[in-house]
């Protein structure tokens, strides 16, 4: 068995360079000399027990960039300095763009006599177009006053620029040391966005709006689950990127492997378009659908058999009428890139926005609270997917107090989550499970839960863990929550992370 290390090639003629060995630290920081304009670090061997290996660069004037991080399934990381006016245009999105670009979405490196290559079909740099230049679809050029800044969010992190290498009188005396401090980038606080599982590693987080109404200038965010860190993922992906929203939906289709955005509304702008982006390939792409489908936002999106199912949500009305709401269903053939609406039978649920929807049992979707002004609801409607039939859903036990912008995600096969929302006065914080068998609701106490949310999102995904045997395949099943607000100025970017098994032991 190969010993565990991490090496790093200065240039791109120098030869690999022992930094970690097997019981090293986790975290390395590495000088970079004043000639060199490329950095890549590798791992190579048993990873065994070992989670992650931070890495940060020191440039010559010793200031940290913090790179990203190594791990089992990202085991290569790649820096190369930018130009001075590069950076500093563009330095809340440039951050770490060529580490990223390798080391997070691409296989690992290939060492062959001390030449580096990349398993992955990757344009070179040069061609790629930088973040402040690439068109993306919708975009109407305003005119701003000087000095004003539109959509900031202004709880947004600073990150840390990649500052050009400059001359250096001395050589660095140590290659590298070993520290315990955590240089961290996350989202800034927002509600209405989405966050998208793709695999048992990471998830995906897409849009939303923060305080004073502005939406967020980092509004794509890669979340990778064996240490909970962030990485912004916007520059990332090729092809035209959505334009920024709210109150949209993002879904995964495990059998193609893109991630499905649609609708959602910017200030008085509201959409009716379909991204797609593909997470082998990293690029978006818009689709040009047949079949009408009204501009929606607070509806519910679910993925059956390869088609989207749209259920309700909020349509702008022509002034001085107030926004609508849709008691519609849409479906969305991706294959046929066509729009169709099927005839539904049964009790229909009555018009309403922020809702939730989970699929379960394989073939029903059911569909919970909501509102439509001035009514909130907690009623519960079914939906069978092979009879194309609504009925309501007839409960027990103590069920959720009236409701919308709550999370809900699915536990088992039998069992959902509904968690927080807005009541109409005040954000909530309670929590309820749904037992399809016995359409019994049970009340929960989740004391990582207690902060009153609304606007949040909520997903469960298989995620690794070293804890757990190879026998159970080394995951178990867990509760994510991000973000949300509490409908009083306040938004939150906080990441608390459940078992599932602790949820379902709660009730």
């Amino acid at each position: 068995m190969e010993e565990f290390g991490v090496y790093a090639v200065f240039g791109l003629n120098g030869p690999p360079q022992k930094l970690l060995s097997a019981n090293g630290a986790s975290r390395v920081c590495v000088a970079v000399p004043s000639d060199v304009r490329q950095v890549v670090l590798f791992s190579s061997g048993q990873w065994e027990q070992r989670i992650c290996v931070n890495a940060q660069l020191n440039d010559a004037d010793r200031f940290p960039i913090t790179i990203g991080k190594l791990t089992p399934y990202n085991k290569c990381l790649c820096w190369e300095q930018w130009e001075e006016d590069t950076w500093k245009d563009n330095m809340a999105v440039h951050v770490n763009y060529f580490s990223l670009l390798f080391g997070c979405f691409f296989s690992p490196l290939v060492i062959t006599s001390c030449s580096v290559s990349l398993k992955a079909s990757v344009p070179p740099l040069s061609v790629r177009e930088p973040n402040n230049k690439r068109k993306r679809d919708g975009d109407v050029k305003k005119e701003t006053k000087a000095g004003q800044d539109e959509n900031i969010c202004p709880n947004v992190e600073k990150t840390t620029p990649v500052r050009r290498v400059r001359g250096q009188t001395k050589r660095s005396q140590s290659l590298f040391t070993s520290s315990t401090e955590n240089h961290t980038v996350s989202p800034s606080g927002r509600w209405g966005q989405t966050l998208c599982a793709i695999d048992a590693q990471t998830a995906i987080l897409i849009g939303g709006q923060g305080a004073r109404t502005q939406f967020c200038k980092d509004p794509m965010w890669k979340l990778c689950t064996e240490d909970l860190s962030w990485v912004p993922a916007e520059t990332l992906a090729e092809g035209p990127t959505p334009d920024s929203r709210m109150g949209h939906t993002a879904v995964y289709d495990p059998d193609s492997k893109r991630i499905f955005v649609f609708g959602g509304s910017k200030n008085k702008k509201w959409f009716n378009d379909v991204h797609i982006l593909d997470t082998q390939s990293w690029r978006w792409s818009m689709v040009e659908a047949q079949g009408k489908v009204p501009p929606l936002a607070y509806h519910t999106c679910s993925m059956f058999r390869g088609e989207l199912f749209v259920l309700g949500g909020v349509f702008p009305c022509p002034n001085p009428e107030p926004d609508g709401c849709s008691d519609s269903l849409y479906i969305f053939d991706p294959h046929l890139s066509i729009w169709y609406q099927p005839i539904v039978t049964g009790s229909r649920p009555s018009p309403r926005s922020g809702h939730s929807a989970c699929v379960m049992q394989e073939r029903k979707i059911y569909m919970f609270g909501g509102w439509d002004t001035p009514i909130c609801y907690n009623d519960m409607y079914m939906l069978d997917l092979g009879l194309m039939e609504f009925c309501v859903v007839k409960t027990s036990g103590t069920a959720p107090s009236p409701r919308s912008w709550h999370g809900s995600a699915a536990l088992s096969d039998t069992k959902f989550l509904i968690h927080g929302g807005y009541n109409g006065n005040n954000a909530l914080s309670d929590a309820f499970i749904f037992d399809t068998d016995s359409s019994s609701w049970t009340e929960v106490t989740l004391p990582q839960l207690s902060a009153p949310r609304a606007g949040h999102s909520i997903i469960t995904m298989e995620t690794n863990s070293r804890h757990r045997s190879e026998e159970d395949g080394g995951t178990r099943k867990t509760l994510l929550v991000f973000g949300g607000g509490d409908n009083e100025g306040s938004f939150y970017c906080d990441l608390t992370t459940v078992s599932v098994e602790d949820v379902l032991a709660a009730s």
